[in-house]
């Protein structure tokens, strides 16, 4: 009686042993005698002690800050790239029998795809188009790491850091850019400006005392200030127009 107690003690505790726990975000991966046997779901598992083991997979998304990688681009500039890579594991299988360590080994990958990629682009291009180039880079990794059962979903990279003299040339280039950009204006006011004056001065041609108007306008302006000394040349075609006329009472009414 007590040698079947203890039989079923043991068998309870050796049950109690061999029930493992797999949570919903995990798969499991189940080893009998060294030998892969099949995938666990979450749940409750029997895994029978010395016959048998397991190991756990975490499948939701990770986020691995890849370190700041030194690269020389197309046009041989020296630059300084960090990005963030996201995966997940869709074959917790794959990802245990094919690769030692998958989370260093996603990281060695990515770290040399970006200084190949960046390698294969100008400055211009990096900088610019960033998208493309962490497009790039995630196509490479993802289709690399295909055999290890992971699924690269996206790489961002997050900063693109210059040697200080390129950081000062870059300045100069958008300065110079910049005023480029001020005297093409300026010179299309001046063409714009040309092209007014050419069309008052035709309607000024049209009508005789057009211009005489302008003139007395012009002079009103600038009489406001009483500092100023005005020295008026009288046009010819104003004498013309008094000639004949008594100057005294001209004079008088230009004072009314």
């Amino acid at each position: 009686m007590n040698l079947l107690l203890g039989i079923i003690i043991i068998v309870v505790i050796v049950l109690l042993l061999s029930i493992k726990q797999i949570n919903e975000y995990e798969r499991g991966i189940k080893f009998t005698l060294g030998k892969y046997s099949k995938m666990l779901n979450p749940g409750w598992n029997i895994i029978l002690p010395i016959f048998q083991s397991y190991s756990k997979v975490d499948i939701r998304t990770k986020a691995v800050d890849v370190p700041e990688q030194e690269a020389i681009s197309k046009d041989n500039v020296s630059v300084k790239i960090n990005a963030v890579i996201y995966y997940k594991i869709f074959d917790a299988s794959k990802a245990i029998l094919q690769v030692e360590n998958y989370d260093y080994a996603v990281e060695q990958l990515a770290q040399t795809t970006m200084r190949n990629i960046v390698g294969s682009v100008s400055l211009d291009e990096l900088l610019s188009e960033r998208e493309k180039v962490s497009e790039k880079i995630c196509a490479i990794i993802d289709k690399a790491s295909d055999d290890w059962g992971i699924k690269v979903e996206n790489v961002e990279l997050k900063d693109v850091s210059l040697p200080i003299e390129m950081k000062r040339v870059i300045a100069r280039v958008a300065e110079a850019e910049r005023e480029k950009q001020a005297v093409i204006t300026k010179a299309s006011g001046e063409v714009e400006a040309a092209k007014n004056l050419a069309q008052a001065s035709e309607i000024m041609q049209q009508s005789p005392g057009a211009l005489h108007l302008r003139t007395l306008s012009t002079i009103s302006d600038i009489s406001s200030d009483q500092s100023n000394t005005i020295i008026f040349a009288l046009p010819v075609e104003i004498l013309r127009a008094i000639d004949g006329m008594d100057v005294k009472k001209v004079v008088d009414k230009i004072k009314k």
